[in-house]
Parts: structure tokens; sequence; C-alpha cells
């Protein structure tokens, strides 16, 4: 698990050509925008790979500090031609980022696996 200064907790996982990170719910509240996009990159950068799969299946509501958050680290993983999905949302979360028109900048899959399958081509 690695713990940022400002509360945020991260586990991460590395595995071929990817990584993956599940996002921990704060102690308190995330009244503000929490630096998770800095921190997601900053794993990334270290790692020399730009494909994270975000789990937030531990995250009761995205509110849209964190949904901001979020659309930045898409934005800058894909300037770096990298691909960033997320899995594991709540069916209420996955309805915030469908009202929201985000689903196809932050694509959601059930798990992990599903997440890393749907870059690879299908078979005929």
């Amino acid at each position: 698990m690695l713990d940022t200064e400002l509360g945020l907790r991260l586990d991460v996982e590395r595995g071929p050509d990817w990584i993956f990170v599940r996002v921990n719910p704060p102690e308190g509240s995330w009244d503000e925008a929490p630096p998770l996009a800095e921190a997601i990159w900053a794993i990334l950068e270290q790692s020399f790979t730009y494909r994270v799969v975000l789990e937030l299946d531990r995250l009761p509501l995205l509110r849209s500090c964190l949904i901001g958050q979020l659309v930045m680290l898409a934005k800058r993983v894909h300037s770096h031609d990298g691909l960033l999905r997320v899995c594991g949302l709540s069916s209420q979360n996955h309805e915030v980022l469908t009202a929201s028109r985000l689903s196809t900048v932050l694509p959601n899959y059930h798990d992990r696996g599903e997440a890393v399958m749907a870059s690879r081509p299908r078979p005929r």
C-alpha cells in the first residue's frame, strides 16, 4: 500500500505491461480534490508503463472533484499513447459517469481481467 502525503491510500500491483491501482477511501472525507492524478502519474513514470487499471470498487461515491482528477489523469495517459481503464464501479457510480458523459473517457469494466482483455484483438 502506498500512502501519499495528503492521506490518499493506493494499493499498487505491477503486471506485464499494466499497472493496477486500487484506490482506497480516505479516513475522513474528500472535500477537496485529492492529488490522485499526480500520485498515479508518478507511479506510471517510475515504471515506464502507461497502461493503468484503476480499481474503484472501494469508493462509496464518485464526487465531482475525484471525477476531475480521473479525467485529468486520462488525458495525461492518452497523451503518452497509454490506456486508462476503470473497473469495479458500483452501479450508482457508473450512472454518475454516464450522466456526466464520461463513460467513453473512463470506460468501466467488471474487473481488472476484463479491463486488460478489452485492449486485445478478439478472435474471429
